[in-house]
């Protein structure tokens, strides 16, 4: 998704873009690809804006993935991730290393027939999530 696009979609929403939360949404651009924690965010943001505090980082990345410029997902106990969101589906799924904790996506999406079936019954899915658990091929080298 384009820089444009996010401000589309803020003012759509009439959400303030204060210059803090620029500095959330600032560090996730930046981040493109990456799966972060609030506290990543914010040692980032603090980079760029030493005064933010966590409960402005929380509620940005809160607001960012209701207006859909963030993926929101839970990959390690009971953490929340964001992504940035991109112009296609949000279909992907990602392996979890259960050693080191790293995150890799995967793109093939071969659940789509899968919901189709499930659709067929008479469901109407919005969107799914799955999350493989293993070693990563470092971890698995050590």
């Amino acid at each position: 998704m384009h820089r444009d696009n996010y401000k589309a979609k803020l003012d759509a929403s009439q959400y303030k873009l204060t210059g803090q939360r620029a500095t959330v949404l600032e560090v996730m651009i930046r981040n493109r690809g990456k799966h972060l924690s609030a506290e990543e965010v914010l040692q980032q943001a603090r980079l760029l804006r030493p005064n933010i505090g966590i409960a402005t980082v929380y509620r940005t990345l809160e607001k960012l993935a209701s207006l859909e410029i963030l993926y929101k997902g839970m990959f390690d106990s009971g953490k929340y991730r964001y992504e940035l969101a991109d112009d296609r589906e949000h279909h992907h799924h990602h392996v979890v290393c259960v050693n080191c904790g790293s995150i890799t996506e995967i793109k093939d999406d071969l659940l789509c027939e899968l919901e189709k079936n499930i659709e067929k019954q008479g469901f109407r899915i919005v969107d799914h999530d799955l999350k493989f658990f293993g070693y990563c091929p470092n971890c698995t080298k050590s």
